[in-house]
C-alpha cells in the first residue's frame, strides 16, 4: 500500500515553532526524495524545501535561515524544523514524494496521484 502521513501542524505565536514530520511508504525511498509544499490561503501552492541528490539543501528564500530539513536514515520520514515563524507562513503543509530540482521540489504523480490532506500550521501576530 502507499501511503503518506504529514502531522506536526498547529496554533503558534508569531516567533514560536513548530516540528514537521510526514512518512511515505510503498516504493522504495531510493526512487524518490520527499519534498515539503504549502500553500496559503488564496494562493497558489509552493515548494519549500528539499533534500538534492547530493545532498544537499534546497529551501525556499522565504524560509531560509528559519526552517530545516531532515531525514531517517531510511529516507522515508523527512521532518521540517520550523523556527521564527511569522504569520505569513500560516498554510497547510504538504509533503510528497518526487524529486528535488534546482528549483525546490517536484511532486511525482506516478508515485503519489493526489496531494493528501496535509497538516495546518497557523501562526498568529
Amino acid at each position: 500500500d502507499v501511503q503518506l502521513q504529514a502531522s506536526g501542524g498547529g496554533l503558534v505565536q508569531a516567533g514560536g515553532s513548530l516540528r514537521l514530520s510526514c512518512t511515505f511508504s510503498g516504493f522504495p525511498s531510493a526512487d524518490y526524495t520527499l519534498g515539503w509544499f504549502r500553500q496559503a490561503p488564496g494562493k497558489e501552492r509552493e515548494g519549500v524545501s528539499c533534500f538534492r541528490d547530493d545532498g544537499s539543501t534546497y529551501y525556499a528564500d522565504s524560509v531560509k535561515g528559519r526552517f530545516t530539513i531532515s531525514s531517517d536514515n531510511a529516507g522515508n520520514t523527512v521532518y521540517l524544523q520550523m523556527n521564527s515563524l511569522k504569520p505569513e507562513d500560516t498554510a497547510v503543509y504538504y509533503c510528497a514524494p518526487g524529486q528535488c530540482s534546482p528549483y525546490g521540489p517536484r511532486k511525482h504523480d506516478w508515485l503519489l496521484a493526489a496531494w493528501g490532506q496535509g497538516t495546518l500550521v497557523t501562526v498568529s501576530s
